[in-house]
């Protein structure tokens, strides 16, 4: 039985730290990730108990050994699958889905936009390194092109996926990203997650510092990150850079970088709206090549949320006006259908 919340002893990052060896390579961005994880648990108010992590298969699935909370390693490309089934069936659950980009866009890209479209209230957490790491440094889904690898000696000829911008087109109710190397950002977008009702995609730039170390450099590090990313916030013109003198504005469709004071103020760029859906899909797209004079800031944040009814409560809806029509089901007579016959002698 679970534990009264009211009367349930306050809990910390510890208690939801397991007694399991954490074994990741040093370094790994996986570490911090599961940092702010258990930061961010106790906060929530959930008992442990109604806790349950899945994962699939990859560096980032080994996570449910290291929470002390329910959870289930299981099969690659399908932890999005296994969690919707738990959420259907147990949907007073607090339900994370631990992934990585090879493991959530290659082999379980189908279910991965399913999981969106059908709007689970689940969280679902993809690591994207732009790699495969577990196995040892192939390229993935999200590498760039021309990305030189052990599988693609000569370079990568796959035009690559941009996560955010698959999850716009299954229609998440729920995108945002973040990243390893930036904790309390971290923390309030997993946060912001949590408090969604419905499927949130979150996802998180995570460095292989083994067989992609530096992937995503230009935006963590100190010299560069204030001038390459745009935090996004609900409500407030796009101001970016070190000087906080460069925004974001809108020339018709497109967007593009104006510098503050040189003819253009605060009231000339573009106030972000997480609700906005049709901004939101040129917001995904700012994804230029960093090192491209000119290019566009790559942003951070709530992308876009909204409201759409979940799965498993008009799954239940569903199974309760069943029963009140028809009272008690027939097992045998639904596998027999409407299209039997009796064949006479």
């Amino acid at each position: 039985m679970s534990t009264d919340v009211a009367t349930a002893p306050k809990l910390t990052a510890k208690d939801f730290a397991t007694d399991q060896e954490v074994r990741w390579c040093p370094g790994c961005g996986d570490y911090s990730i599961l940092a702010q994880v258990q930061r961010v648990m106790p906060d929530l108010g959930i008992p442990k108990e109604n806790i349950a992590i899945i994962s699939g298969i990859g560096c980032s699935s080994r996570f449910p050994y290291y929470m002390n909370t329910f959870g289930m390693h299981s099969i690659h490309g399908r932890a999005t699958a296994i969690a919707s089934g738990l959420k259907a069936s147990r949907p007073e659950l607090s339900v994370w889905i631990v992934s990585g980009d090879g493991d959530s866009m290659s082999i379980g890209g189908n279910h991965t936009i399913h999981l969106l479209r059908r709007n689970l209230d689940v969280n679902l957490m993809v690591f994207n390194n732009q790699i495969y790491g577990l196995t040892k440094g192939q390229y993935s889904p999200t590498s760039e092109t021309n990305k030189i690898t052990k599988s693609t000696p000569m370079g990568s000829i796959d035009h690559p996926f941009n996560p955010l911008a698959l999850a716009m087109g299954a229609d998440a109710t729920f995108i945002a990203r973040s990243m390893d190397r930036d904790p309390k950002h971290l923390q309030e977008t997993l946060k912001r997650a949590h408090g969604h009702k419905g499927t949130s995609f979150v996802e998180i730039y995570q460095n292989c510092n083994i067989f992609n170390d530096g992937a995503f450099e230009i935006f963590t590090e100190k010299g560069t990150k204030a001038d390459e990313v745009l935090f996004l916030e609900h409500g407030q013109p796009m101001i970016f850079g070190a000087e906080k003198n460069k925004g974001v504005r809108l020339n018709g469709f497109t967007p593009e970088v104006v510098t503050l004071g040189e003819g253009f103020t605060a009231d000339d760029l573009w106030v972000h709206d997480e609700h906005d859906i049709f901004k939101a899909q040129i917001l995904v797209r700012l994804f230029d090549d960093p090192r491209k004079p000119g290019h566009l800031p790559r942003p951070f944040g709530v992308f876009y949320q909204t409201d759409r009814p979940c799965y498993e409560d008009v799954m239940a809806m569903q199974l309760e006006e069943a029963v009140a029509k028809k009272g008690k089901g027939n097992l045998a007579k639904l596998l027999r259908g409407n299209e039997t016959w009796e064949i006479l002698g």
